[in-house]
């Protein structure tokens, strides 16, 4: 299966009104702005997108909306973050009704599988649908690791056609492509991460930072894609700082306070999450204005 998925895809924002209830025309106007920056996919409902804390009917209704308020302009992926396989099978056929363009799957959410179990997960989702998966491998975070081994096992599964690799290790791209050749098309999903992995031959960006500097971000892809190196490190030097933000336990809370910072949308989260506060906040807040103050130029 051939898919046109390159470049640089946010793991968007879901916005919320005060009283924590989906406000769909700020989470669209702020996909608009990223579309205008030069973004090339989307992925919703994805960790950043706070997919665990939505109901069923709510992701569906963020969908449709997305979906048909992007009309074509770049493809829409959705996260599929669910606690049972069925329940991933499930999801999957629904966003397709819904007309989404592709699949972020994740293995299944709480238990911990191990690798015969994660594999047949991800077999069994990719054999109900005839979506375009991008598989998520995120050990740091879901405590499941997708090995190079075990995609080379999934290798015969013909919608399964990318892999975001979050596991904070990038020899990993390189053992992919060792394992793997040119199989899957390879993502970066760890902001901080990024032009290491683009030097090691990756086709796309899974970012969160975007959602708060998406011209900047496309900035640093564009002059690293480029060759570019000593530019995109100047880039990448005052972006590091932010960048960081995506890797630590809060990175919801702190990319929604960036995004706000930088005029797009509100910090509202969903309980359990919480917006933060006092000096945590504080330190946050510094590290976003020093990057507005200090943004790069081009």
């Amino acid at each position: 299966m051939s898919v046109n998925w390159q470049g640089v895809f946010p793991a968007a924002t879901t916005q919320f009104q005060a009283d924590q209830s989906l406000d769909l025309r700020a989470t669209l106007a702020h996909v608009d702005a990223m579309i205008e920056a030069g973004i090339n996919g989307l992925i919703m409902l994805g960790t950043v997108g706070e997919n665990c804390s939505l109901e069923t009917q709510e992701k569906h209704v963020v969908l449709k909306a997305t979906v048909d308020h992007v009309n074509g302009r770049i493809p829409v992926l959705t996260g599929v973050a669910e606690t049972t396989t069925l329940g991933a099978c499930k999801f999957a056929k629904a966003a397709k009704e819904i007309g989404i363009d592709g699949l972020m799957l994740l293995p299944g959410m709480v238990y911990k599988s191990d690798p015969g179990e994660t594999i047949a997960h991800f077999r069994t989702v990719a054999r109900a649908t005839d979506l375009p998966i991008m598989c998520y491998n995120n050990p740091v975070s879901y405590g499941v690791d997708i090995t190079p081994q075990m995609f080379a096992e999934l290798a015969d599964e013909p919608t399964l056609v990318a892999i975001k690799e979050s596991s904070e290790n990038p020899r990993r791209i390189t053992d992919l492509r060792n394992t793997v050749g040119n199989r899957y098309l390879l993502f970066c999903g760890v902001d901080d991460l990024v032009l290491e992995s683009i030097m090691l031959g990756i086709e796309g960006w899974v970012s969160g930072l975007v959602n708060a500097f998406p011209r900047e971000n496309r900035l640093l892809w564009d002059l690293a894609m480029n060759g570019d190196f000593e530019a995109a490190r100047q880039v990448y030097r005052w972006y590091t700082p932010l960048l960081h933000l995506d890797t630590l336990p809060k990175l919801v809370q702190y990319i929604k306070l960036a995004a706000s910072e930088c005029g797009y949308g509100t910090e509202t989260v969903r309980a359990p999450r919480l917006p933060i506060t006092g000096a945590e906040r504080e330190q946050v807040l510094k590290i976003v204005r020093d990057a507005i103050k200090n943004r790069p130029k081009g």
